[in-house]
């Protein structure tokens, strides 16, 4: 059985990054094969199996190696759907769909729309975070405001948008039926718990110390906020912010309710343009030109958001991100 000194010899003699990239290249050529011989549910076991392995031999405890194996049983779930996606693809298929006008403009629209979302379930959250972080009376109501959306379906969503906003609703003066507004509501609506509750539970983490020391230094609640809290909950706000934003970018239920198409202003042709929301159009792609068109474009609109996604992590990575917690 493998001991903890023979694992952490192991790990100083070759590395953990060696160690990690010759397991995710062995799980690359393992799926190569079975999806060569049409058996991908040999990769499942074989993913399972490599996984207990890889544990018993980098810890050698039988509560490690059942953890892992459990787990792994999840993310064959996550990740063999998402494998099988990418390699069924037809090339040609794809390159038509990424020389198609009408799809970067579905695509622009699916980066912009969730982006102006996002930005707003920041600006509107960040100080509603701060405050629950505090504490006040009445905060068990309006969490339960802000967790609401979690649990309401994406339809009965778009519907409380258009009572809410739409005709005979607060705010009259702004269309809310088929515009980028009523879009951008929707969205909002849907991500704002995941802006609000991250940057709070970043805000509870800092030190409260810290912010004693600074008004006993003269310091008043904007200066304290702007120099020591706001930095320190950084990290948070930015990864409220993605996931926010993630959220917006695969709604489909609200979105589809509320401006199933829009016009909006589009810089590579200079002018007013329509088109869907990428969820939507990927719906109405699939209905229309069956799983492979459909699925061309969701290839498309899935490698957009992971470029846009790593980027971001990068970003904010600790080597890399400033402010923040340590």
């Amino acid at each position: 059985m493998a001991t903890e000194t023979d694992t952490r010899l192991v790990r100083e003699r070759v590395g953990t990054r060696p160690l990690v990239v010759a397991f995710i290249a062995l799980q690359a050529v393992a799926f190569a094969g079975a999806y060569t011989y049409g058996r991908p549910t040999w990769y499942a076991y074989f993913m399972v199996g490599s996984t207990a392995v890889t544990a018993y031999v980098l810890d050698g405890s039988s509560f490690t190696v059942a953890t892992a194996t459990v787990g792994s049983i999840l993310t064959v779930a996550l990740g063999l759907p998402l494998f099988l996606f990418v390699a069924r693809q037809n090339p040609s298929l794809v390159a038509e769909k990424a020389t198609d006008p009408g799809v970067h403009r579905v695509l622009y629209l699916g980066v912009y729309g969730p982006l102006l979302a996002a930005v707003l379930s920041l600006v509107l959250g960040v100080p509603l975070a701060h405050l629950l972080a505090e504490g006040f009376p009445g905060q068990p109501f309006v969490e339960s405001l802000v967790d609401l959306p979690l649990v309401v379906p994406h339809s009965v969503a778009g519907i409380l948008i258009l009572f809410g906003f739409g005709q005979g609703g607060a705010f009259p003066q702004f269309s809310v039926l088929g515009t980028m507004t009523g879009m951008v509501l929707a969205m909002t609506f849907v991500s704002a718990p995941y802006a609000v509750n991250a940057t709070r539970e970043s805000f509870e983490a800092i030190d409260t110390r810290l912010e004693y020391a600074s008004r006993i230094h003269g310091a008043n609640k904007w200066a304290t906020f702007r120099r020591v809290t706001g930095p320190l909950a950084l990290r948070g706000m930015v990864t409220g912010g993605v996931l926010a934003w993630a959220r917006a970018v695969s709604e489909f239920g609200a979105v589809a309710v509320v401006a199933y198409s829009v016009s909006f202003f589009y810089p590579l042709e200079g002018g007013e343009v329509t088109a869907q929301h990428a969820p939507v159009f990927v719906y109405n792609t699939y209905l229309q030109g069956g799983l492979a068109e459909s699925g061309a474009v969701a290839f498309l609109l899935l490698a957009v958001s992971a470029v846009i996604f790593l980027i971001v992590r990068y970003l904010t990575d600790d080597n890399s991100a400033t402010g923040g917690m340590p």
